[in-house]
């Protein structure tokens, strides 16, 4: 494997360049204890995996069905059960662990654990994030999924910022080269799902993919990784955006380019708003802008952005898993899109001129996932940052429960957030 990251001792360079110390006055007391306890539940984790090839996911949790149906607004006696299969009683509250190397949710571990080291530069957390990056070296074969965006670039893209390396530069180009390879140029997309009854999906999450092309692009100086990311984004926005610009999850598409259909897999119903699903598309065409400095991505970004701000219909903004769910004490939230969505504000409110509405946004939003609310305990949440994410509720999957990629945006938005304000740890 070439040893791919055997020696990793330079400050990360995705760490906090011109950083001053807090003034009097301002209060990071939350911020320390955000990062402190990051830290700490990561290399607990971490410690607790040992050396087997595990990576931590979520936390088992069931679902009950009269549940899931008031959720969807759906008649129990028509609502299929077929793809949501409950967890073994005995595993419920345990630690979930990807499926292998090929879950989707694979590189966010890893990841974490260089977003943490880039903020405090603990020596035990560049370990372990080599060790289980090291783990992910075959995924840069892997062709079955647009995931591997997800998968490679939250790993082996923090760590080739942290410290280049040959084999991690050439796994980076391997991998969006068979991302590129999923790019059917009638249609003007990447192919999302090799799956289910669509003839080609492409679902909003395939915009934040897209950074691993840019990424790649800028390595190689090879402009067909740009070209083919920023097809894939005009593409989505001509389609997937209705007139208010909240987004459909999934549209399909004929073999001409014509549209086959549109629809959801795990929102609320096919005319709803997931809120992930708004989180990945402010995100995704954020960082079209950031790679194009067109403006016709700035407006779509910031016009996503205001749908967000203006939908969500919680005390604190951590918004309900679909923005159309029902408003009940019982509606579970997304901690996830949440954080997704302040680390995209954050980004967005640096490259225009009047974005401080947004990184105001962005910092209520980091404040109050920093808080008891949602911020775990150390030594709880099974060694899990985040509490209260939903991965895919009409799956029954992953309802109200951490999980990493909660924990890896919050910990990205974190970064940004201190780099916008010029801080470091160490001044805290």
């Amino acid at each position: 494997m070439n040893k791919l990251l055997l020696i990793c001792g330079a400050a990360i360079s995705i760490g906090l360049a011109s950083c001053s110390s807090p003034q009097k006055g301002d209060d990071y007391g939350w911020l320390k204890n955000a990062i402190d306890v990051s830290a700490v539940q990561l290399k607990t984790t971490a410690g607790e995996v040992g050396d087997t090839v595990l990576l931590p996911r979520s936390i088992w949790t069931g679902y009950d069905m009269d549940f899931l149906c008031a959720q969807l607004e759906r008649d129990p006696a028509t609502f299929k059960d077929s793809l949501r299969v409950k967890p073994v009683h005995a595993t419920l509250g345990s630690r979930r662990y990807c499926s292998s190397i090929y879950d989707w949710t694979s590189g966010f571990f890893p990841g974490n654990l260089w977003l943490a080291y880039g903020l405090t530069l603990d020596k035990q957390l560049e370990v372990e994030a080599i060790r289980f990056t090291n783990y992910l070296y075959p995924l840069r074969q892997y062709k079955n999924t647009h995931d591997i965006g997800f998968m490679m670039n939250c790993s082996y893209g923090n760590a080739y910022r942290t410290e280049p390396a040959d084999s991690v530069r050439q796994a980076l180009i391997e991998t969006a080269d068979n991302l590129c390879g999923r790019f059917n140029p009638q249609i003007g997309c990447i192919r999302s799902w090799d799956f289910g009854r669509w003839n080609f999906p492409v679902i909003i999450d395939n915009m934040m993919n897209l950074d691993l092309l840019f990424y790649v692009y800028h390595l190689t100086g090879d402009t067909k990784y740009k070209d083919i990311a920023l097809k894939h984004a005009d593409t989505t926005m001509k389609n997937h955006f209705r007139k208010d610009y909240s987004s459909w999850h999934v549209v399909s598409y004929n073999d001409d380019g014509s549209v086959e259909l549109k629809c959801t897999h795990q929102g609320k119903n096919d005319d709803s708003s997931w809120a992930r699903g708004q989180a990945w598309a402010v995100y995704g065409y954020t960082s079209c802008y950031r790679e194009t400095k067109d403006a016709k991505y700035l407006e779509q970004a910031k016009h996503i952005a205001d749908y967000i701000m203006t939908s969500v219909q919680t005390n604190d903004s951590i918004p309900l898993w679909d923005y159309d769910a029902p408003v009940t004490p019982q509606t579970p939230r997304d901690a996830s899109a949440a954080a997704v969505t302040a680390s995209a504000l954050i980004e967005m409110s640096t490259l225009m001129e009047d974005g401080q509405a947004y990184f105001r946004y962005a910092e209520r939003l980091l404040k109050n996932l920093s808080s008891p609310a949602y911020l775990a305990k150390p030594g709880e949440n099974q060694g899990f940052i985040l509490m209260h994410s939903t991965g895919s509720l009409p799956n029954g999957s992953e309802i109200d429960t951490p999980i990493n990629y909660a924990d890896y945006y919050y910990l990205e938005a974190l970064t940004r957030y201190m780099r916008v304000k010029g801080i470091a740890y160490k001044d805290l």
